[in-house]
């Protein structure tokens, strides 16, 4: 796994007054469908990692098209590969986004969106994935995720696993499978010498070059805001059902008294 934050430390800053934010267009696909997006795809054949996302987008070496094998994921969708093992394919809502689809074949799906000017305090989105064991680095089922400061052409965060061996313990195993159970959560904050710039954020995920390992990813949730899970319980329910549970309790110790 590589991961590097070439901004580490991007402190919180709160503007008084500031515009109002370019939002992430359908950020979490509420709209059931990618409206705002750029979607691409392509043969990854006997292209070695690390793959570029901008390489399987329009204008990019590898771009065949808008990609036909990601898809739109809709809440209790069970993952066909992990099962209830990897828990829910919707973070919050009742959609999502799955880049590349869960069968073999040597491809990688790309989804991108571009913000100007934004004005926001944070960009945040949550992801899962999972990447077939196979192969080194260089050939293994891969997943790319890139938000660059297009003004001043600064890549501010990258994160590259791969199925090779590159993960790392927000990844779990399950035969020849890795892959993260919990929702990744992602949230930059945004200082004031970023806040108004364009920002452009990527995920790629991809099949293993030699085609015959997979590797897909699901996203949800893009945008400014910090969106609570929908499996959570929300603090209301949460006390019914600790409450329930406590009764539940007391109940049985007044049968093992009268027993």
């Amino acid at each position: 796994m590589k991961f590097t934050k070439i901004l580490p430390a991007l402190l919180f800053v709160a503007a008084a007054g500031s515009a109002q934010a370019a939002p992430f267009v359908n950020g979490g696909f509420e709209d059931g469908n990618t409206n705002g997006w750029t979607t691409g795809g392509g043969y990854r054949g006997d292209v070695l990692n690390p793959l570029s996302p901008t390489d399987f987008l329009p204008g990019g070496s590898q771009y065949e098209g808008p990609s036909p094998r990601s898809s739109i994921i809709t809440a209790g969708t069970v993952d066909p590969i992990i099962g209830a093992a990897l828990g829910t394919t919707v973070y919050n809502g009742s959609y999502s986004y799955r880049a590349e689809d869960t069968i073999t074949g040597g491809y990688a799906s790309v989804i991108s969106q571009k913000v100007l000017n934004y004005t926001e305090t944070d960009i945040f989105f949550a992801w899962k994935a999972v990447l077939e064991g196979a192969h080194d680095p260089r050939e293994s089922a891969q997943l790319v995720i890139e938000l660059r400061d297009d003004t001043t052409g600064t890549l501010l965060i990258s994160r590259v696993y791969d199925g090779g061996g590159g993960v790392d313990a927000r990844f779990s195993t399950s035969g020849g499978y890795f892959y993260t159970p919990q929702w990744q959560i992602e949230q930059l904050s945004i200082d004031a010498a970023l806040s108004g710039h364009d920002f452009t954020i990527s995920l790629l995920a991809a099949d293993c070059a030699p085609t015959g390992h997979l590797g897909y990813a699901y996203i949800d949730g893009f945008g400014g805001d910090v969106p609570p899970p929908t499996d959570v319980p929300e603090p209301a329910s949460a006390a019914l059902l600790m409450l329930g549970a406590g009764s539940l309790i007391a109940a049985r110790r007044r049968k093992q008294r009268s027993a």
